[in-house]
């Protein structure tokens, strides 16, 4: 399939509680009947929390095991889950995901840990026997996502990724009904974009505090670099640290990117270059860019990323989307809506999301739910279900979220370099740039072994 032309018929930690009303029900389980899956969930935070209770809601799932460091997180994990299961049990819980792996042997794993913590877990998993479903961006590092990546395969593992716009059903609908359609003709250009104030604006003073007696500080900082206990990375706000993730181009830029990529059929990136810094907020704890814009070149197509946690959108009613631009007309999408709107006379098109609340009641009592999400969560576990059953490739398979993950942590590699690089995709290296290539695996802390130096 030509990258750019689209004709008609081609055819992609954190803890805030939560109240419960009511379990699950069975009926919702369609397809699934009595297939059981034993399954774990490995960081029970926010995320975590809505990962695992969307997979209850669409399959008969036994959840035999939750991790947490964070011990009062991991509590109130339990007894919500346990208000959810159908069979009422209460799941043990563990401080050490390798003990839940080896006492509990779920056949499904979730991982919802901060990004710095992806890789080992997953690698544990992968190896105990378990599918996977790997929160996005798969890896702080290129080289741990390719790791993870090659022991799928070896394994014969299914890995979904966390990049659920590939799953939402409002976008699902704009692919069909627009890009597959050929409405949009040749594509010449897509952009992606976050503007929300997600940045912390806290200062050293204010968030630099005690560990709290109910958090093992060591241990949720593992490979990553050491460094004192604040306010902001825990709960939620470890992205904005560049020691446990990679900000928000890995939060929200690979959301939309992966959206573009998947939209499209785009492959592997070839450059990337990135400028940005911290330009207006300077006197906050947190590191990472608080601008930034991006060009990820793929085979005949830009698409250009910008964030800023300051100011206004250029357009409000799309703060956090993509948009691409045909000879015939825009595409314009969110997590909310998408609009097509066609060059000269033709007809406009829209679509908006469905929250299924009356399907789902308990989404309405849940403290801390996206319920505009909710719908693409439960199609992606959906979809995973399945491929455990055929063995197939899900929807956002390893492969596919390596390839979003290493452009946007090139993103962040080009900026702090100055320069842009060059993407060997068959080589997994930069081309002739010795310096950059050393970053494709970072230092881990003393007493942790990258998982790339086992291979």
């Amino acid at each position: 399939m030509k990258r750019r032309s689209f004709l008609s018929g081609t055819a992609a930690f954190a803890g805030a509680p939560f109240l419960v009303t009511s379990k699950s029900h069975g009926a919702n389980y369609g397809e699934f009947g009595d297939f059981k899956k034993r399954v774990a969930l490995i960081g029970s935070g926010w995320y975590g929390k809505i990962d695992l209770l969307r997979l209850i809601q669409v399959a008969p799932v036994e959840v035999v095991g939750l991790c947490d460091v964070d011990s009062r997180m991991l509590s109130g994990a339990a007894e919500i889950v346990t208000s959810r299961q159908s069979n009422g049990n209460k799941p043990p819980t563990f401080k050490n995901y390798q003990k839940l792996l080896d006492q509990q042997k779920p056949d499904l794993v979730l991982i919802d840990t901060p990004d710095h913590w992806h890789a080992l877990p997953a690698m544990a998993a992968i190896e105990s026997g378990a599918d996977l479903y790997l929160q996005k961006p798969v890896s702080v590092d290129i080289a741990e996502g390719q790791t993870i990546f090659e022991a799928a395969r070896k394994k014969g593992s299914v890995v979904q990724v966390g990049t659920q716009r590939r799953s939402t059903p409002h976008l699902k609908d704009a692919k069909e009904r627009v890009v597959d359609a050929g409405l949009l003709g040749e594509v010449g250009h897509a952009e992606v974009c976050c503007y929300y104030h997600m940045r912390s604006r806290k200062t050293p003073e204010k968030a630099l505090a005690p560990v709290p007696d109910y958090l093992d500080w060591d241990l949720w900082t593992g490979p990553a670099p050491m460094r004192p206990f604040n306010t902001v990375a825990h709960p939620r706000g470890w992205r904005a640290f560049e020691e446990y993730g990679n900000g928000i181009v890995g939060d929200m830029c690979i959301h939309m990117l992966d959206a573009v990529r998947w939209m499209l059929g785009l492959g592997e990136v070839k450059r990337v270059s990135s400028s940005g810094g911290i330009y207006v907020d300077k006197k906050s704890i947190a590191n990472i860019p608080d601008t930034q814009t991006a060009t990820f070149t793929f085979e005949g197509l830009e698409v250009v990323w910008s964030h800023r946690t300051w100011g206004d959108p250029p357009d409000p009613e799309y703060p956090w989307a993509f948009f691409i631009y045909g000879e015939k007309g825009t595409l314009k999408a969110d997590v909310r809506k998408w609009e097509f709107i066609p060059r000269g006379k033709g007809k406009k098109l829209s679509g908006k999301v469905v929250f299924e609340l009356e399907e789902y009641p308990e989404d309405q009592t849940e403290e801390g739910i996206e319920t505009h999400v909710a719908p693409a969560v439960r199609e992606h576990m959906r979809d995973l279900l399945l491929r455990t059953k055929d063995r197939g490739r899900p929807i956002a398979d390893i492969e596919e979220g390596c390839r979003s993950t290493s452009a946007c942590i090139l993103a962040n590699m080009s900026q702090k370099l100055g320069r842009s690089l060059e993407w060997d995709a068959v080589a997994r290296k930069i081309k002739n740039d010795e310096e950059a290539n050393k970053n494709l695996a970072r230092p881990y802390r003393k007493g942790y072994k990258h998982p790339s130096l086992g291979l």
